[in-house]
């Protein structure tokens, strides 16, 4: 028996990082750069005060609350520092104990609470552990917001041991996408007859090293030698499945394979990218702030993500894996066409895909329409 050390891969340490990360547990995420201190963080939402203190004992430094940009936006907070702001613990930092700090992670007592601060945010920060660990939480469907301290320099072998902390590096976390997308191969397939297009296969897709799965429809026999016409759909559990009115993804859904199968044939791409990339829950507490009079775009904002998190290189490596680079795509989204034609897959024509509105999701429609570029016609 080989006495060779197993190693694991720097994707299936970032899908462990992401189990740790939701069930609270702290990570450890080590930066290679050569004045940058490794970074020992927890999901805000999750923390607990023995954890926090814990995580301050054993760094025997200061403990911060990080947030991104556009939650920092969102609370008035100076933005000295790239991507992410750290306020420390304490009266100056706006947080003193660890229902403080989720309160200014999750905007949904903001109405409730509007005269917090002032904050003194960090002018400085070393290395891009604090950044990583942000993205280690929207990875994890959390809010992306976190508890953390630096460990010094020389003191990371120490503290991981006696403690048992998970380790991640700095550049593994932030090249997740592009490598897990990258990574994607094809696991497996099946007949599956749906309505509206019983001459249908499902196809599996999966990084090598585990994660997400993304499938494809792949509705008749498309003719590899020409433009297939494709829609890229992001999972949406409230519409595809149960029939939500705040949006019209389930009846893009069906429509389009309605529409693919009456032309011939074609592929629909369903890519787990549930609420533009920020998960179910997150995707719930968007809703509520909806409820309170934000748009799609400024609730995600106030959550602190983007408008919109998702990236199209799963949909073009499925594509290539399944023989196709070029498409006429069912779309009336923009950034999709811009965003396959970037990544070497050419759109040959938008083919508009498009329902009426219900007094529900009219003002969703319109915002995607105004703020996002959205053509309904």
């Amino acid at each position: 028996m080989s006495t060779e050390r197993f190693s694991i891969s720097p994707l299936a340490r970032v899908e462990r990082a992401i189990g740790d990360f939701r069930r609270g547990v702290p990570v450890l995420i080590q930066d290679q750069g050569t004045d940058a201190s490794p970074v020992l963080a927890v999901a805000a939402e999750l923390a607990r005060p023995e954890t926090v203190q814990a995580i301050t004992e054993w760094a025997g430094t200061p403990t911060f609350l990080v947030l991104t940009h556009q939650r920092a936006a969102t609370l008035k907070i100076r933005l000295y520092t790239p991507d992410v702001v750290l306020l420390p613990q304490g009266a100056r930092g706006g947080w003193e104990t660890v229902d403080a700090a989720g309160a200014l992670a999750d905007p949904s007592r903001d109405l409730e609470l509007p005269l917090r601060g002032p904050f003194h945010a960090l002018r400085t920060i070393q290395g891009r552990g604090w950044i990583a660990a942000i993205k280690l939480a929207k990875l994890a469907h959390l809010l992306p917001a976190v508890i953390a301290a630096g460990i010094p320099q020389g003191q990371t072998d120490i503290v991981a041991s006696a403690h048992d902390l998970l380790r991640v590096s700095e550049e593994a976390l932030r090249s997740y996408d592009v490598s897990a997308a990258t990574a994607l191969v094809q696991v497996t397939g099946a007949r599956v007859p749906l309505a509206g297009a019983e001459n249908a296969r499902l196809i599996a897709f999966r990084p090598k090293d585990g994660g997400l799965e993304h499938f494809a429809i792949v509705i008749g026999d498309p003719d590899r030698h020409q433009p297939v016409l494709a829609r890229l759909h992001s999972e949406c559990f409230t519409g595809d499945l149960i029939g939500s009115l705040k949006c019209d993804c389930g009846e893009q859904l069906r429509g389009a394979i309605k529409q693919i199968n009456e032309a011939g044939g074609g592929i629909l791409l369903y890519l787990a990218q549930e609420g533009r990339g920020i998960g179910l829950i997150n995707k719930l507490r968007a809703y509520g702030l909806q409820d309170q009079g934000f748009d799609t775009n400024q609730a995600n904002e106030r959550l602190g993500f983007s408008a919109d998190e998702r990236i199209f290189l799963p949909a073009a490596r499925m594509l290539r894996l399944l023989g196709f680079n070029e498409v006429r795509l069912m779309s009336n989204n923009p950034s999709k066409l811009t965003g396959l034609a970037q990544l070497g897959v050419r759109v040959v024509e938008r083919v508009p895909h498009q329902f009426p509105s219900n007094e529900h999701n009219r003002f969703y429609l319109d915002t995607k329409r105004d703020k996002s570029g959205h053509l309904f016609s």
